[in-house]
């Protein structure tokens, strides 16, 4: 199983150098991509920027938001040429990882309907498959920029039936975020049985992103970050969710075995401290 790492672009007060920094080490320790969370209600770097910056400073990893709350940004076809744009830019290293997300304050924020935000997905995702295929739109013809592999690698997220059937039919594969085993492998099922039913070759690539710190003060790290940014979810829900990091060498590994184990093709570890050091400490731990 290939192992990446979040930027640190989703914890408050994070700046240019400690994110740059991040980036280098991340690629210099053989990681396999560098991602990004969204939210945007949230003192947080938006994610496609916050990867173009990491671009600029790296040359092998690959970068992947993880996800993108796509329909609240309401414009499909700028949305397409901003990814098109940072995958050109970055060689097709984008992986573009999208979702409906499930914080009505984003949409109030945006100005868009919280509750038809599956219908907007679906239909930006039949008009970037236009966009990125070069058609016409206008007078001068395509929206570019072509990205340098047709398109973007494309990750759906979500555990509902109705992410995974759009995982099937439009991504490369399918994230399930920080699930539990008995989410993921229900996941991973359907994606597997919808992948077939469309009739696709290969099989999807499938994604979980757990949250890490490491060192001594791992679990304030923890409790500090994760607690804040899940507080809108309610402190039981918050709680939980800072209970599942992990915050220790030998949880970490037992975590990639296992999820290795299940099928898992990719882990992405989000960090809950944002200090670079944190990059060296993850690579040491899966040693």
């Amino acid at each position: 199983m290939e192992v990446g790492i979040g930027l640190p672009s989703t914890i408050p007060g994070v700046g240019r150098e400690q994110l740059l920094e991040w980036a280098r080490r991340a690629e210099a320790r053989g990681f396999s991509m560098l991602g990004t969370i969204d939210r945007l209600v949230y003192d947080t770097h938006e994610p496609l920027i916050a990867l173009a910056a990491a671009a600029a400073v790296t040359e092998r990893i690959r970068l992947g938001t993880l996800i993108l709350i796509a329909p609240f940004r309401a414009n499909g076809a700028l949305l397409a040429k901003q990814a098109a744009t940072l995958d050109a830019l970055a060689g097709g290293r984008l992986v573009l990882g999208v979702a409906v997300g499930g914080r009505e304050d984003d949409y109030g924020a945006s100005g868009v309907d919280f509750h038809v935000r599956g219908r907007i997905l679906d239909a930006m995702l039949d008009q970037w498959e236009q966009v990125w295929a070069g058609e016409s739109f206008g007078v001068a013809g395509a929206i570019g920029p072509r990205p340098p592999r047709g398109r973007p690698g494309l990750l759906l997220g979500g555990l509902s039936e109705r992410a995974v059937a759009r995982a099937a039919r439009h991504g490369d594969g399918w994230t399930a975020g920080n699930a539990s085993m008995e989410e993921f492998t229900r996941g991973r099922d359907r994606v597997r049985e919808g992948w077939r039913a469309a009739g696709r070759d290969g099989a999807p690539h499938t994604v979980v992103q757990p949250y890490f710190a490491l060192g001594p003060n791992a679990r304030e790290a923890a409790a500090r970050t994760l607690g804040e940014y899940y507080a809108i979810f309610g402190r039981p829900a918050a709680e939980a969710i800072v209970a599942s990091a992990r915050t220790d060498a030998e949880s970490i590994r037992r975590y990639v075995e296992e999820f290795a184990a299940a099928g898992c093709d990719e882990a992405i570890f989000f960090p809950c401290d944002p200090d670079p050091a944190q990059v060296d400490l993850l690579a040491d731990a899966l040693t």
